[in-house]
């Protein structure tokens, strides 16, 4: 589908910012390959994107994603591989973990904007943002084992947001969770109950006033926190901060600051 990702731009005080929509309503947004591989397109061109300043993702039609599209795995349902065969469907589904890997790594600030389903691939997605708001009428899940399917790309992720115990009550039992209990076990930040769009605008005022640089080198190191050994995380923390305080956007941020002003990357929407 050519247009199952709309990508829309819109300027910022400094720089600008994206909305990706996932673009099939018919399906509530299943992701398809077409929108796998438009997603991965996307985080290519935005990391190397340095007047970004954050993407917004959400879904179209009233849902934000129902989870993985099965379609193009029908004929394979149930059928064992040939001996000697090599499956199709491992590079396929680790093409997924790739692009939960791209939206984490992301240099912008991500946020998610979460109406209707977020199941499945869906809750991984959300599993990867900065910052998740959601409609009180959104719905979260992960269906796969009820359905016989392994959660097997997104659990890493779930784990990383929410911790070993709330990732094993969802992945391992499928529970439907409301907008209010994914807030409270940490999956969601914020809770909309009127409109969508000025929430959204409201949060990216918020991101907006981080200096964009700054953003990029904290989530550098908020990415490597798990898996670096912490003498050279903190190693690494002392050279971002060092570099930060000599580059650009530190004089300009505490000169704002001690002028009573908004800095020069500051949204004025």
């Amino acid at each position: 589908m050519a247009d199952s990702l709309l990508i829309e731009r819109a300027p910022l005080a400094s720089g600008s910012v994206e909305t990706w929509t996932l673009n099939d309503p018919a399906s509530r947004n299943a992701l398809s390959e077409a929108m796998v591989d438009g997603l991965l397109a996307a985080c290519e061109r935005a990391a190397a994107d340095a007047s970004l300043r954050g993407v917004v993702l959400r879904g179209a039609g009233g849902h934000f994603c129902a989870g993985g599209s099965l379609g193009g795995f029908a004929k394979t349902i149930g059928q064992p591989l040939s001996a000697g065969e090599v499956d199709p469907l491992v590079p396929l589904n680790r093409r997924f973990g790739t692009l939960l890997q791209a939206l984490c790594a992301l240099p912008q600030w991500f946020i998610v904007a979460v109406e209707g389903a977020a199941m499945g691939g869906g809750f991984g997605l959300v599993c990867c943002a900065d910052h998740v708001l959601a409609h009180t009428s959104a719905q979260f899940a992960t269906p796969e084992v009820t359905l016989g399917i392994v959660p097997a790309q997104i659990a890493p992720f779930v784990v990383r947001r929410l911790g070993p115990a709330a990732a094993r009550g969802c992945l391992l039992t499928g529970v439907r969770w409301d907008a209010a209990t994914a807030q409270h076990l940490g999956l969601v930040d914020d809770l909309v109950e009127g409109d969508m769009n000025a929430a959204l605008q409201a949060a990216i005022a918020r991101h907006a006033a981080a200096a964009p640089q700054a953003v990029a080198a904290t989530k550098r190191l908020l990415l490597a926190q798990p898996e670096t050994p912490l003498p050279a995380l903190l190693d690494d923390a002392a050279l971002a901060f060092a570099q930060a305080l000599r580059g650009p956007e530190a004089p300009q941020g505490l000169a704002a600051f001690a002028a009573r002003k908004a800095p020069p990357w500051s949204a004025k929407l």
